[in-house]
């Protein structure tokens, strides 16, 4: 590829722009983002409540915060919240839907 030695002193940065490369940060921690939801929502604890917001009790004043499956549904493209959580439990499904929405890069 860039014929550089391991022994070569140089940074990530500079040989991204030798490569004519950027990280893609946004990009990867979504992933990340939906591997943990992914994982969490396959399990049915405390924290699967607390990801999808059905929590009982007062809601805290002010804006409300955004959940983390409104911006995954959104990232993913997946319509509905539901669907989502739905797809979480097919790990394969899942795993594809998450792939789908790295490659297209929003």
């Amino acid at each position: 590829m860039l014929r550089i030695s391991w022994t070569a002193k140089k940074t990530n940065d500079t040989v991204l722009e030798e490569a004519h490369t950027t990280r893609l940060l946004i990009s990867k921690i979504r992933k990340r983002q939906a591997t943990f939801f992914g994982h969490v929502m396959r399990r049915e604890k405390l924290e699967n409540l607390v990801t999808t917001g059905m929590l009982e009790g007062k809601r805290s004043r002010g804006k409300q915060r955004e959940k983390l499956i409104e911006g995954l549904t959104d990232w993913l493209k997946a319509g509905k919240s539901l669907e989502a959580i739905e797809a979480t439990k097919d790990r394969k499904k899942w795993r594809t839907m998450i792939a789908n929405a790295v490659k297209q890069g929003t």
